[in-house]
């Protein structure tokens, strides 16, 4: 259960962060430097948040490294989830839509913060 209650936060407070910036960035900086320039502006913020979340929650986890994967594997899973409901419902894309609009190089900063998203929780675990 303390596994669940954590990667549930963790989603939250990454998400909420993320949407918060994605506000700013479609509405602000988009149409001053472009999309791609754009997200890549927002990769650095998001990586700090998602360490902070990540060392926050964990702090309040049993130690063991499964515990802390679980924790960012379902917080994955759950942003995935959240990150296809509103690309289908609020930009009427399919999910092969989205994916062909993807900016390679922004798409692929994107890739990696999401491994590291799932990651995070065992790189900040403190012995």
């Amino acid at each position: 259960m303390h596994v669940i209650r954590a990667g549930v936060l963790y989603f939250v407070l990454v998400f909420g962060a993320g949407f918060a910036l994605g506000v700013v960035r479609l509405l602000w900086i988009v149409p001053r430097f472009g999309t791609r320039m754009a997200e890549l502006m927002e990769a650095p913020i998001m990586l700090v948040v998602i360490v902070l979340a990540a060392r926050w929650v964990a702090r309040r986890l049993p130690p063991a490294w499964g515990t802390r994967l679980g924790m960012g594997l379902l917080a994955l899973g759950l942003l995935l989830a959240a990150e296809v409901v509103l690309v289908v419902w609020l930009r009427g894309l399919t999910i092969s839509e989205y994916i062909a609009t993807r900016d390679p190089v922004s798409g692929t900063v994107y890739l990696v913060m999401l491994s590291l998203f799932a990651l995070m929780p065992l790189i900040v675990a403190r012995k």
